[in-house]
């Protein structure tokens, strides 16, 4: 008698346990003789350097180098880096640019276009390429900090 192991769609024939990449329902993408769109973009390769392949995918070198770059970027008012503020909120490396985003402490900061130009030769000199700074519309709060206590004084 023969009997069939039933295993769950996109589940590994033999051991039943789920693909690596397994999207959910359907047949997984690594399984051999099938195609479709999910395969199709594997085939295609990585990510673009630099290009987050995934929200929450690990930053790549030039990320970490540029972030580094960015510490050195001081607010004239408080004294700190933009990073330590944790003003930078994402830092992206595309083909042909580095797109930066980040907040201002206050919404009319009259130092903002002197941070912008500042976070742009810093991002420029790691990178060479150029680089775009968006200003978010979000407010900024010390619970933003990776560590508030710089401010000097807790909440």
């Amino acid at each position: 008698m023969n009997v069939e192991k039933e295993s769950a769609p996109g589940a590994n024939p033999d051991t039943g346990q789920p693909a690596p990449d397994d999207p959910g329902p359907g047949p997984a993408p690594n399984h051999p003789g099938v195609g479709g769109e999910a395969s199709a973009a594997k085939a295609a390769g990585p990510a673009s350097a630099g290009e987050s392949a995934a929200p929450g995918a690990a930053p790549s070198q030039q990320e970490l180098a540029i972030r580094s770059a960015l510490e050195t970027v001081m607010d004239p008012e408080i004294g700190l880096s933009v990073v330590d503020l944790g003003l930078i909120r994402m830092v992206r490396v595309e083909p042909a640019r580095t797109h930066v985003q980040m907040l201002l402490t206050t919404p009319f900061c009259p130092y903002a276009p002197q941070l912008m130009e500042d976070v742009k030769q810093a991002a420029m000199s790691v990178v060479p390429m150029p680089c775009e700074v968006e200003i978010l519309p979000d407010a900024w709060s010390p619970d933003m900090m990776p560590d508030p206590g710089l401010l000097g004084y807790s909440f």
